[in-house]
């Protein structure tokens, strides 16, 4: 189904599907209206001589320097060319589709000044699957992310490079092919095209997407671990959770307690210890804060995705154009360096529950690492060293760039987001969080396999779909191929959608 871009009601949801599954992008045709009025009362402006920031000005520190009538266009040209300033290898595909969809979503409020012809052919692009090649690296998340923009914007020309049908062909080949036209750029086109946090706005969103069917993976790698390690279940009680009030840490524990219903431990028939060590008894807890963490940060990113985010913004109903920084990338990237924090944290906890799977004066009874044969075979040993690796890289990323600020532009951009570090960093964090909690699964599986009692539904199915991918460890054999595929599990959310299909969403 078709998702109308209206400059409101864009969810990440709906920018997920566009960046990553393809759907058809529609501008609202009021939105087209109110383009077309922003730009007629942009051009009388023009004719005015009235002095606009990036129209017929420079920009940065070039800003106080006034264009000629014969400069005017020209300079959104060099603007770009300029501007086109990244470095490196490109951005996955669906990073620009989300960042295109976005940027289409501010031009549709009717505020940024450029000709509707820009935005249409940002929609046609993304509905005929024209993506322009873009650096990953090169925006400090301020004035926008004006380097990976940019060369969105030298498709408007028919220049840079772009995607299409699979392979990279030049600009103008690619629209050639795709049938769409080169608009060009006149006044004002080029920096409304760029001027907004739009990949790493994107980025953000296809990250807080991702994480959270990752963090409800980690409540069914816990739930298997719990189920293991005989854990005392009085802890998930809901009422526990509802006199204390934090959302995630309830909704958290209900999901824990749906995974294990109907087992032998969850009924009682299983004998527990009065009060178990925190990595058990405080999931909810600290997954509950990682939940809580992608609401908040969930609630400014889709603020950034339906606002108008750009430099200067235009008004006609009041025939009024303002120079401020909606372009920072803050109110994104400070709740985003949260959730590097919250995935490394819930990673950490996973590792812990890892470690007393292994160790036998900690398990309940379980072999020594896991294995059968200890002395001769080592089990999960060295597994544990892998999880351990990861999580150090982790901490070493959730340092916060938001506080990494270096001025830019002789200090007239002297505060800067970093957002796109951010950005790049949340998915290194997140695909070591896919190999973590992937070993934790492979642990629980193969831990449940020498416990002789019933699971609970959703348990039972999690390590069925476990099994289809790596065998029990029965005598040593390399471990790699098997850390790698459950990797692979957990990004695919294979074990999240069948466990759903067999006791229900996970919310």
């Amino acid at each position: 189904m078709a998702v109308t871009l209206n400059g409101s009601g864009l969810t990440i949801e709906k920018l997920v599907r566009i960046a990553r599954d393809g759907e058809e992008v529609i501008l609202a045709p009021e939105a087209v209206e109110r383009i077309k009025v922003c730009r007629a009362m942009l051009e009388k402006k023009i004719v005015a001589r009235e002095i606009m920031y990036g129209v017929n000005t420079g920009i940065g520190e070039f800003s106080e320097v006034v264009l000629d009538d014969d400069q005017i266009q020209d300079f959104q040209k060099y603007l770009i060319y300029n501007h086109a300033a990244g470095i490196g290898d490109p951005a996955p595909i669906e990073y620009v589709r989300g960042a295109m969809a976005g940027r289409i979503n501010v031009h549709a409020h009717g505020n940024s000044g450029n000709r509707p012809e820009i935005t249409l052919t940002l929609v046609d692009m993304l509905n005929k699957g024209v993506t322009p090649f873009v650096c990953q690296k090169g925006s400090v998340g301020a004035s926008g992310d004006l380097a990976p923009m940019s060369q969105i914007a030298l498709l408007m020309m028919g220049e840079g490079s772009a995607y299409y049908k699979g392979e990279l062909l030049d600009g103008s080949e690619a629209m050639k092919r795709a049938g769409i036209p080169i608009p060009g750029l006149k006044a004002r086109d080029g920096l409304a095209t760029i001027n907004g946090s739009n990949l790493l706005t994107a980025m953000s969103a296809i990250m807080l997407y991702d994480s959270n069917r990752w963090l409800k993976q980690a409540e069914i790698g816990a739930a298997m671990s719990l189920e293991a390690l005989k854990a005392n279940m009085k802890p998930y009680s809901p009422q526990l959770h509802k006199i204390r009030g934090f959302k995630g840490a309830q909704r958290s524990a209900a999901a824990i307690l749906k995974l294990v219903e109907g087992g032998d431990l969850a009924e009682g028939k299983v004998k527990c210890k009065v009060q178990d060590a925190y990595s058990m008894r405080s999931t909810p807890q600290v997954i509950g804060a990682a939940h809580d963490a992608l609401a908040y940060a969930r609630s400014q990113v889709e603020i950034e995705l339906n606002g108008v985010g750009d430099n200067p913004i235009f008004f006609p109903d009041e025939d009024l154009q303002l120079s401020g920084a909606n372009f920072q990338g803050t109110p994104v990237s400070l709740p985003m360096d949260m959730i590097s924090a919250a995935v490394t944290m819930v990673s950490v906890m996973s590792e812990r529950r890892m470690n007393r799977l292994n160790n036998p004066a900690l398990s309940v009874g379980l072999p020594a690492f896991l294995t059968k044969g200890a002395g001769m075979f080592s089990g999960l040993m060295l597994s544990q060293y892998t999880a351990d690796m990861q999580i150090v890289e982790q901490r070493i990323l959730s340092m916060p760039a938001s506080v990494h600020s270096i001025p830019a532009a002789a200090d007239q951009e002297d505060f800067v987001s970093m957002g796109m570090n951010t950005a790049i960093k949340n998915f290194q964090i997140l695909d070591n969080a896919y190999g973590i909690l992937g070993i934790e699964l492979m642990a629980a599986a193969q831990a449940l396999d020498f416990r002789d009692y019933s699971f609970g539904k959703g348990v039972t199915k999690a390590k069925e779909v476990v099994r289809r991918h790596v065998k029990f460890l029965d005598i040593d054999r390399p471990l790699f191929p098997d850390h790698t595929a459950m990797k692979e599990l957990v990004r695919s959310c294979e074990i999240l959608e069948e466990v759903e299909k067999a006791i229900g969403p996970l919310e």
